[in-house]
């Protein structure tokens, strides 16, 4: 009995040693970006993937994308298709520089929960206690559209950092908010977080704080400014600038070397062209005062920096990111965020079960609908980039594009449908 329960313990502690040596293993690892051939995927189901967007391309539905899927932490697809420059015939190349727009909320929501785990910022904390203009909300009532004169109500409650990170605030969108909305924003020159290059993001923030809110706070979901006022309050808290923060105790911890709210002028080439569509549908190149934004904002040297939407980034560097939130926050080695904070980031908020700390959420309800598993969480850009992680399948896609609005914008959904039909259990 003595010999079976040293070689019980002995099997025992074997199979921790393997439990570990499997999870260093798997935190350790550095996504390569060379591809590596998975025996998940039937590579002739997902060769129709370039037949796709090809014929998107054939067909001037599209100019050009770079796709990236992770599987098992790694690369196990990684192509640029199509053009970058539609006029130039210049190739995409998977490692194009994006302007990921939105994108750059889920970061800044890492940021914030960084310092959540530090104490220096409650998940339900006053905004108020930050920028002192958002004490008292009011909530808009009545707006006289001749003069953008409006009354208000008074709000049930303040903001808190976890309304912010949900959309569930009543904070609203410059230019793609609602009319009411943006017509009071415009007025007051808070801008959607682009082309301003020079001012100041808390001067600008401050102001917000004294215009109505949409709806009264943790009503409803409201795509807003909530991420740039979050942003804003990482500068305040952090005593840096949302750039200085990023690149110290994100990008450079886990490898980020093309993520940027200024790119270099040495990358610029990397930058692929801007498209939308004429009333034919027909795909022309963005205006530099096409809805009041220059595509050149990457390359104008700045320090305006928009939690909500100012970052440049690859498909290989955003997956990194996403493979880290994958990892319960550690990747190469380093705990970016702890295990139980990454879980609660991509867990259903505010009794909604499509939206967590950052990320839109798949539902069950979403998941019988869709190829993706219950669980995956996402997000996109404006300019048409778009990703998700899927953690049943332990599974990373981005599929990115620089055209909008995109009259086949349906692209990234066959994508999916190819990637999950192509798996092999």
């Amino acid at each position: 009995m003595k010999n079976y329960a040293h070689l019980r313990l002995k099997q025992l502690m074997l199979s921790l040693v393997i439990v570990l040596a499997f999870s260093t293993s798997v935190y350790s690892q550095v996504l390569s970006s060379e591809v590596t051939k998975s025996a998940h995927f039937d590579y002739t189901k997902l060769a129709q993937i370039d037949a796709l967007a090809n014929n998107y391309v054939a067909n001037h539905w599209l100019t050009g994308t770079s796709v990236i899927i992770v599987k098992d932490n790694k690369v196990v697809y990684y192509k640029g298709l199509g053009y970058a420059n539609e006029s130039s015939k210049k190739p995409m190349q998977a490692n194009a520089i994006y302007r990921i727009m939105s994108q750059t909320k889920a970061i800044t929501s890492l940021a914030v929960l960084q310092l959540v785990e530090q104490g220096k910022i409650g998940l339900d904390q006053k905004a108020s206690d930050f920028i002192s203009t958002f004490k008292n909300p009011k909530v808009l009532d009545q707006l006289n559209s001749k003069d953008t004169t409006y009354t208000t109500l008074p709000a049930k409650r303040e903001i808190t950092i976890r309304d912010l990170l949900t959309h569930s605030s009543g904070i609203d969108y410059t230019d793609i908010g609602s009319k009411n909305m943006n017509a009071i924003y415009t007025k007051a020159g808070v801008p959607s977080g682009l082309g301003k290059f020079k001012e100041s993001l808390l001067e600008k923030m401050t102001v917000l704080g004294t215009l109505p809110l949409r709806h009264q706070p943790g009503e409803k979901f409201t795509y807003g400014l909530n991420t740039d006022l979050l942003g804003c309050i990482v500068e305040i808290v952090s005593g840096t600038t949302l750039e200085n923060y990023f690149q110290k105790n994100i990008f450079d911890p886990l490898g980020m070397k093309d993520t940027y709210f200024n790119v270099p002028a040495s990358k610029a080439d990397r930058l692929p062209t801007v498209y939308t569509e004429n009333d034919a549908n027909q795909i022309i190149e963005w205006s530099p005062t096409f809805r009041n934004l220059n595509p050149n904002y990457p390359l104008v040297p700045k320090t305006y920096f928009s939690g909500g939407a100012g970052l440049s980034s690859t498909a290989y560097d955003y997956a990194i990111f996403l493979q880290m939130i994958l990892n319960g926050g550690k990747y190469n080695g380093k705990q970016i965020i702890a295990p139980r904070t990454a879980a609660i980031m991509v867990s259903p908020q505010n009794d909604r079960d499509d939206f967590g700390l950052g990320f839109s959420i798949t539902s069950e309800k979403s998941a019988n609908l869709n190829a993706r598993n219950k669980g995956s969480f996402s997000w996109g850009g404006y300019y048409g980039t778009t990703y998700w992680a899927d953690p049943k399948d332990n599974l990373i896609v981005l599929i990115m594009t620089q055209h909008s609005p995109n009259s086949h914008g349906d692209l990234a959904g066959k994508i999916e449908q190819i990637i999950y039909g192509s798996e092999v259990k």
